[in-house]
């Protein structure tokens, strides 16, 4: 079953029922001093599952992050929990073992901040959870416009209904979907796009992604012929990729992750519409994508086949990206894109706690971590240098474009939105 952007909200407000019969209350909430001198911050993410690739990738710098400031801020010595979102029945992240995971952080009295998720919609399930204890959350992917403001790809009583206490709990260090479907319609714009065909998975980043792209498009050159939402496990597209060749399209854009089977899907399209170029977002920013070895598209299709993923390649990159590149490869190997993401989301919170507690010195209270995160102006990181907003974005608004390569991610270029 796919879960899609309602059943996700629904799930997530299901579960604050059930957290609320397990003491959440609202006087526990914002302000919480931590007692003792250790600090707990907790990683979900699904390491499980085709999305493991990715969520591996993202742990590693986490733990690459951490491991650089030895573990310690001043007096605080800082624990860290790796939870697995994803289970061996769906095979990728699962709202309740989501739900499992944000309230292990809740019963911990040591827990000072939460880095995850990797997919928007297990971040609609944890942020409610979260927020009833000021719980400071950053994700390093989560992108859907809606967990953070309105907007027209936002749904009903997004994004207020994830702040059941009203104090916002939840930031990211990943551009939002506004900002990667400007990149892309100006990239398809640039490649000569006319007519788009969107196919989407039904998942919410997907959606959202989608949606998003497709409002950006008004206005410009490029027609948007249809918004279409795929079967993300069935076995042939076929049928599906015949309606898209009929449509007229000179181009597909694939608003996907990496295991709903989006590389059949591109392999088919790709033949029913043999001059029309491919496009795919962050969601396809992977090897089990790239590399028909994992599973991934024809080595034929690379040619034809651009993803634009919020990473940019060295040529682009401030001199600490080029560090923890440094410092990554020899321990883990080559990154996926998106592991840069993950080691700047360690990193900014690190950095909030050690602001929030005048480097490790003075008591540790949750509510002030929370405002050191939103209070972050002019950070210089390893993504370069950005701020937080006052509703949890970051003000980063450039995209890399990458191409697929002998089954291999490459950088090819950047796209500011």
């Amino acid at each position: 079953m796919s879960w899609g952007r309602a059943s996700l909200t629904l799930a997530g407000f299901a579960l604050l029922f059930l957290l609320a019969g397990c003491g959440g209350t609202r006087d526990q909430a914002v302000g919480n001093r931590i007692s003792g001198t250790t600090l707990t911050i907790y990683s979900s993410l699904p390491l499980q599952g085709p999305s493991s690739v990715t969520g591996q990738a993202l742990l590693n710098g986490e733990q690459l992050a951490l491991g650089q400031v030895g573990s310690r801020i001043g007096k605080y010595r800082i624990a860290f929990k790796s939870l697995d979102d994803a289970t061996p029945l769906r095979g990728e992240w699962d709202p309740g073992q989501t739900t499992i995971n944000a309230n292990q952080a809740l019963q911990d009295k040591t827990a000072v901040g939460y880095i995850g998720e990797l997919n928007s919609g297990a971040s609609a399930v944890s942020i409610p959870l979260l927020n009833r204890l000021g719980i400071a959350q950053i994700s390093p992917t989560s992108s859907a416009i809606g967990l953070t403001v309105n907007g027209p790809a936002a749904s009903p009583g997004e994004p207020q209904k994830y702040y059941p206490t009203g104090t916002r709990t939840f930031a990211r260090v990943v551009p939002n979907d506004q900002v990667e479907a400007k990149a892309m319609v100006t990239l398809q714009l640039q490649e000569g796009c006319t007519r788009t065909y969107v196919l989407e998975d039904g998942e919410v980043d997907g959606e959202d992604t989608a949606t998003t792209f497709e409002v950006e498009a008004k206005g410009s050159p490029l027609k948007v012929i249809a918004v279409q939402v795929f079967e993300p496990k069935a076995s042939n597209y076929t049928s599906l990729a015949a309606s898209v060749a009929q449509s007229g399209a000179n181009c597909v854009l694939i608003s996907a992750i990496a295991n709903n089977h989006a590389s059949l899907l591109s392999d088919q399209v790709a033949a029913a519409l043999p001059s029309a170029l491919l496009f795919g977002t962050t969601g396809l920013a992977d090897s089990t994508y790239a590399d028909p070895n994992q599973g991934g598209i024809p080595l034929a299709l690379d040619s034809r086949v651009l993803i634009t993923v919020p990473t940019l390649g060295v040529s682009e990159d401030p001199t600490a990206a080029r560090a923890f590149y440094a410092a990554y490869m020899p321990r883990f190997g080559d990154p996926q894109p998106l592991a840069i993401f993950g080691y700047e989301a360690m990193s900014l919170m690190l950095n909030a706690i050690d602001r929030a507690t005048d480097h490790g010195h003075n008591a540790a209270v949750r509510s002030k971590v929370l405002a050191a995160i939103f209070t972050t102006h002019d950070r210089r990181s390893v993504l370069g240098a950005y701020s937080i907003d006052r509703n949890g974005d970051t003000t980063l608004d450039r995209y890399g474009v990458w191409r697929v390569v002998g089954g291999r991610l490459e950088f090819w270029r950047a796209i500011a939105s």
